[in-house]
């Protein structure tokens, strides 16, 4: 499975959303389980995921589907 499969797939089990969603743009609080409980269940997924630990700042500003692609990259995981 490539970065990209994991990522969505953490978005797909945690919004209960479609593949299509995602590149519709999907943004904090657009759907309803993006909220901030269904936020911090992304961020532990995604931190499982990576085997990385997301900084508090880098929690906060990941509002987008598109930003948490570049906050990753910090993290050198290539999406």
């Amino acid at each position: 499975m490539t970065n990209r499969e994991k990522y969505d797939q953490v978005f797909i089990d945690s919004f209960s959303v479609t593949a299509d969603q995602l590149n519709e743009g999907l943004v904090y609080q657009s759907v309803q389980q993006w909220d901030s409980i269904g936020h911090m269940g992304m961020v532990a997924a995604l931190e499982e995921t990576f085997d990385i630990m997301l900084e508090t700042d880098d929690i906060i500003d990941f509002g987008s589907y598109t930003k948490g692609i570049e906050i990753l990259a910090k993290y050198d995981v290539v999406i």
